[in-house]
């Protein structure tokens, strides 16, 4: 891509982050001017304005803001899981464990073989630095 072609989006990115800001007024009568919600959290949003990055608590939050940015409660059904579903799973285990295969939870081997390879990547650069240095 040329140059120009970089620079413009690189404009064009900077302009539609800038009109995604906005005015926010808490309950307790203090402004934040242009600023841009980065993140929604469980107990407020975080502001980034010209003068930093201010977190928001709901409750200083007008009902309106809150309705907006105050993600949705959890239902019940969703939140626990199917129990038959659950004991079927228990019992898989169980049956794995008879057979004599081994059911791993967590990291695959492959991701270790990833995590390993670039451990000894980093060693091989840095001890060519400094046989370089020396």
């Amino acid at each position: 891509m040329k140059h120009w072609q970089t620079a413009l989006l690189i404009f064009a990115a900077m302009l539609a982050s800038r009109a995604r800001a906005e005015d926010f007024k808490t309950i307790n009568g203090k402004e934040y001017k242009d600023a841009t919600v980065t993140r929604v959290e469980g107990d407020g949003i975080v502001l980034r304005t010209k003068t930093g990055i201010s977190k928001v608590y709901f409750f200083e939050l007008s009902q309106d803001l809150q309705k907006r940015f105050r993600p949705s409660p959890v239902t019940p059904s969703a939140a626990q899981p199917d129990p038959i579903k659950v004991k079927a799973k228990e019992d898989e285990r169980r049956q794995a464990g008879r057979s004599g295969r081994l059911v791993v939870v967590g990291q695959s081997g492959v991701s270790w073989k990833v995590i390993i390879g670039g451990i000894v990547v980093l060693l091989v650069i840095v001890m060519a630095v400094v046989r370089s240095r020396f």
